[in-house]
């Protein structure tokens, strides 16, 4: 049975995770104070740690500092009613596991609180290079775990910014890129690195991704989604399994549906996402 400790006095919060299925076989207790949670953790330990959702993300930056130094390697996922950029962007710097801000989604945090408990390795996933609201480039090993926790990251960095019927849109745009960066260009390899940068201007959000591998032919794509037509869509699903690549195509689908524009360098080892803002 796995534990987790929550911090804070949220008992609607601790009840809806401990009724997630996600989290069947864990621990989910409630330490009102975060002396009471440092002093379980020094004692006993835990899985995962997470914050005061009541309290401002750098009170739960410090105590991912203090849990660091009982428990190195102790995921803390950091819940906050609110955060700025740059509260999101330290969170990062300060090798917090993920990060959510309100109005909380019991299901989204315990699923997190799931893959946490799972990571053996995650540490030094997320390197920041460049820490400005307005200009993030990370260093990030090619790690499924760390898929999932820069996904979670540019959720709360991009909420505020871009419109709500667009937000999942681009996620899932980013998602996939990010992926195929990782698959295609490091060959899921979790010793190599790739490159993302995330850029605001006045009038679009910029994604740009860089991989060390050799590129791809623009001209053998029948591994790679078309179209929006079903046929097409399965028939790529197909073509992957032959080649035992995951089942693609659907993301990248998304990804040219959302994106205004989509550019790859010459070796096709680097791309540039753009979306225009209203």
């Amino acid at each position: 049975m796995g534990r987790v400790l929550m911090i804070g006095r949220d008992g609607a919060l601790l009840e809806a995770l401990r009724g997630c299925n996600e989290l069947d076989g864990h621990d989910v207790q409630l330490c009102l104070a975060t002396s009471d949670a440092l002093q379980a953790l020094r004692q006993h330990g835990c899985d995962v740690l997470l914050t005061n959702p009541e309290a401002p993300i750098e009170d739960g930056l410090a105590v991912a500092r203090d849990a660091a130094a009982i428990r190195p390697g102790v995921p803390v996922i950091a819940l906050s009613p609110d955060a700025t950029s740059d509260g999101i962007i330290a969170a990062m710097r300060a090798n917090v596991f993920a990060c959510f801000t309100g109005p909380f989604d019991a299901g989204a945090i315990a699923d997190m609180v799931r893959t946490a408990a799972r990571a053996p390795e995650w540490r030094d996933g997320i390197e920041v290079v460049s820490g400005l609201p307005h200009w993030l480039t990370l260093r990030v090993t090619c790690h499924m775990v760390t898929v999932e926790r820069l996904v979670r990251f540019m959720t709360e960095l991009q909420q505020a910014i871009v419109p709500d019927r667009e937000h999942d849109l681009l996620i899932a745009a980013f998602r996939e890129l990010l992926l195929n960066a990782m698959e295609h260009g490091a060959g899921f390899d979790p010793d190599t690195t790739i490159e993302v940068t995330a850029a605001k201007t006045a009038r679009a959000i910029v994604y740009h991704f860089r991989d060390p591998g050799p590129g791809f032919d623009a001209d053998d794509l029948a591994h790679a989604a078309r179209s929006e037509s079903p046929e097409d869509v399965l028939a790529t699903a197909m073509e992957r399994a032959a080649r035992g690549l995951r089942p693609g195509g659907f993301g990248m689908l998304i990804a040219r549906q959302i994106a205004d524009e989509l550019v790859y360098n010459e070796r096709r080892n680097e791309v540039l996402m753009v979306k225009h803002l209203d």
